[in-house]
């Protein structure tokens, strides 16, 4: 079932992902080549408390951290531990806040240091098909107009989305209906109506679609292939004529700024 928000249910919602913002500021002002994966995670987990929060993703189905950690060609889903990130890496953080009841979902994609011009394409497509995506999420569209939007940006730059995992409603519950693919045909899928709140999330890897998922820990999902992928997640609540986001990456850009370890495309 759908459920849709009022706007004082939205409100709450944006107050959340304000929070959820704020914690990616603080993220990205500490990585940096050496830093253990675990490390952000312990950040990330005092931050929320401290700030009256609960993180949405720690024990949800089982899974053990506050913060996913995707680096290089880890789709999502990767689990903060001893991993040392390395100049060159491109990382990917996702993460989720219960406050007042309601929930939060982000992620963004970091290149650490120097990367090669092929993967900054990537970090940058995926990005802009984030965006996409976003234009498509109006009353009256369909979900498959958003995933047509994403996938129909990537093909062109060769790449290509995830199958396996999608978007998603957000707001009572950490995730709620409906899905919402990085791929599909206009005019299909769900009608979009004022008040769903959705995360909006391509995944996108530079080579094929094909993902394998992790037997060991149950969680980890990289690409079939090995090569590099990318993810950018907002939140944002269908509007009256349009979509109004409720996440941001203000905080992140701001960081950015005076983190000379960091970069992402604009």
């Amino acid at each position: 079932m759908i459920i849709i928000k009022t706007d004082e249910e939205i409100d709450l919602i944006r107050k959340s992902n304000l929070l959820l913002g704020q914690l990616h500021g603080e993220l990205a002002k500490v990585l940096k080549p050496g830093i253990k994966t675990i490390d952000l995670d312990k950040l990330a987990y005092e931050f929320i408390m401290d700030h009256g929060g609960k993180p949405s993703f720690l024990n949800y189905r089982g899974y053990p951290n506050t913060l996913c950690i995707s680096v290089n060609d880890v789709v999502v889903h990767g689990i903060p531990g001893d991993y040392v990130i390395k100049e060159g890496d491109i990382v990917s953080i996702d993460s989720g806040i219960e406050l007042n009841g309601y929930h939060s979902d982000s992620a963004f994609t970091y290149a650490v240091g120097e990367i090669d011009q092929e993967v900054w394409t990537l970090l940058k497509v995926t990005k802009e098909a984030l965006y996409k995506g976003i234009d498509q999420a109006k009353p009256g569209n369909r979900v498959g107009d958003i995933g047509f939007a994403i996938e129909s940006h990537v093909k062109k730059f060769g790449f290509s989305v995830v199958r396996e995992l999608t978007g998603h409603g957000v707001g009572k519950y950490l995730h709620e209906e409906p899905a919402v693919p990085n791929y599909g045909i206009r005019g299909y899928g769900k009608r979009l109506k004022k008040g769903m709140t959705l995360a909006i999330e391509p995944m996108v890897n530079m080579g094929t679609h094909k993902v394998v998922f992790d037997q060991k820990d149950g969680w980890t999902v990289r690409t079939a292939d090995g090569k590099p992928s990318a993810h950018y997640e907002l939140s944002i609540a269908i509007g009256e004529k349009h979509a109004d986001i409720l996440s941001t990456f203000d905080y992140i850009y701001s960081a950015i700024k005076d983190n000379p370890n960091l970069s992402a495309p604009e």
